[in-house]
């Protein structure tokens, strides 16, 4: 269980008795809070922290356990803060600092001294808050009374970010064949990405792949087959189509427990030994939350894996798209984003139904994909590009729209939408800010998921949303 250590910050100068009260307070917020975020991470109080000695202590502590993904710092009365400078040049994982109390109403009637120097936090977290931003810690601050819902769904944005960031840092991605041929914006540093991120980045033949796929039975087909049953409409005659897919993804996930990656990428001109360009498979394993990027883009891989991992306790959809082609009709501008064939059932508003197609591209035979329309709602759209000096996350707040007319022509799934604030401005702003034609669409996460994300991994962001100019 992935763990939140919980640190009180006091001194020795009110006495025994102040210090008692401290830990009986930092003990029941820290049972509070655990039940709230029990199903993300245990939250562990640790002893009060009255020096700079214990708070170095408590902060290689938080270093040392691999299972502690962060920490939440409130500080219940007036805590020096040069105690704290050894301990905070440790910190390697988020943290939450909390502006709270223990008491949500002052005791008009009864308040003296004694009270006053107890619940101190709008003494001591600003002292704390003024040594953070002097040593440039990186963190959120969560302001209000801790047991207030709107400062539990904050906290919760917080763990969910953590515990991401921490499957970030372990995040393995295999390439199955390199970045596609002279495109840019999918290429990327793989050695910073793996610094400043955790992903571990590898390279391996489409090769690797036959040789797995080769080794499945008929039985192992039929039992896929059987699967998909239960989720999709069998919508063709051709199931020996539907049977190399079904090869196709057995080999993937025997791939990925082996490798034990959590994203990978292919490569449609890096097929050699695949009679089809993997389609359905990709489709149904994206659905399991496990990241994909077309044309070799690693970055797309990796950041839906950790997207995915962030919003894995949220309703909605979380999965790779691809911008295609637009409507520009005056005034009700829309994107169709519909890939040759890689868009997650995550997305379908309806049953999706197999079907198999040739493809324009690719020179393979017809591949078995999923087709479907989208549901609507509000989203996100995130693209990570590597600007050469630093990574850059670019956010779009788009809005999941229902499609105008039918497709019957059009042998793909397909996601429509429209740009915020509005197609003009919103379209600009992507180009300028560099954004790629592959991106990270959700509707379980915001705009503020993403902002904390890159805060908390010192990440450039570009937002485009209501408020954007160009």
């Amino acid at each position: 269980m992935k763990k939140l250590y919980f640190i009180v910050g006091s001194q020795d100068l009110y006495g025994e008795q102040t210090l008692k009260e401290v830990a009986r307070d930092g003990r029941e917020m820290a049972e509070f809070l655990n039940g709230k975020l029990c199903d993300l991470a245990q939250v562990v109080l640790m002893p009060t922290v009255r020096n700079a000695d214990e708070a170095e202590d408590v902060f290689l502590k938080v270093a040392a356990d691999k299972e502690c993904v962060g920490v939440i710092v409130w500080m219940h009365t007036f805590s020096p803060a040069k105690m704290w400078i050894r301990g905070l040049q440790t910190l390697k994982k988020p943290m939450l600092h909390l502006h709270t109390q223990a008491n949500e109403k002052l005791p008009y009637k009864t308040i003296d001294m004694d009270f006053m120097n107890l619940n101190q936090s709008a003494h001591g977290d600003r002292e704390f808050g003024f040594i953070c931003t002097r040593l440039n810690v990186k963190r959120q601050i969560v302001v209000g009374y801790y047991r207030h819902n709107d400062v539990i769904e904050k906290i919760r944005s917080f763990a969910e970010v953590a515990v991401a960031l921490d499957f970030s840092k372990r995040l393995r991605v295999a390439m199955f064949g390199s970045n596609m041929r002279d495109v840019a914006v999918t290429d990327g540093d793989r050695v910073e990405s793996e610094i400043k991120y955790g992903w571990n980045v590898n390279y391996y033949g489409i090769g690797d792949l036959v040789e797995i796929a080769d080794s499945v039975t008929d039985a192992d087909i039929d039992a896929k087959i059987k699967e998909y049953k239960t989720k999709y409409e069998i919508a063709t005659g051709d199931t020996a189509a539907v049977r190399e897919q079904a090869k196709y993804q057995i080999a993937a996930e025997r791939f990925i427990d082996r490798e034990r990656v959590s994203a990978f990428t292919d490569n449609f001109q890096d097929l050699h030994g695949l009679k089809q360009l993997p389609g359905l498979a990709v489709q149904d394993i994206m659905s399991r939350g496990i990241g994909f990027g077309a044309e070799g883009d690693y970055k797309t891989a990796a950041l839906m894996a950790v997207l995915c991992k962030m919003a894995e306790k949220r309703k909605g959809a979380t999965a790779f798209t691809e911008d295609y082609t637009y409507d520009l009709t005056a005034g009700s501008e829309m994107e169709l984003a519909s890939h040759m064939l890689e868009v997650s059932p995550v997305f379908a508003a309806s049953r999706p139904k197999i079907e198999v197609h040739p493809l324009g591209i690719g020179g393979k035979e017809p591949a078995a994909r999923l087709v479907f329309d989208s549901i609507e709602g509000d989203a996100i759209a995130v693209s990570m590009v590597d600007m050469g000096t630093h990574f850059r996350l670019i956010c779009a707040k788009i809005k999941l729209v229902k499609q105008p007319e039918k497709m019957p022509k059009l042998p793909v799934a397909r996601i429509m939408w429209k740009l915020v604030p509005d197609f003009k401005t919103g379209a600009a702003a992507w180009i300028y800010a560099g954004g790629a034609h592959h991106a990270v669409v959700s509707t379980a996460l915001n705009v503020d998921d993403i902002r904390l994300f890159a805060s908390l991994t010192d990440t450039e962001l570009v937002i485009i949303d209501e408020n954007t100019r160009v």
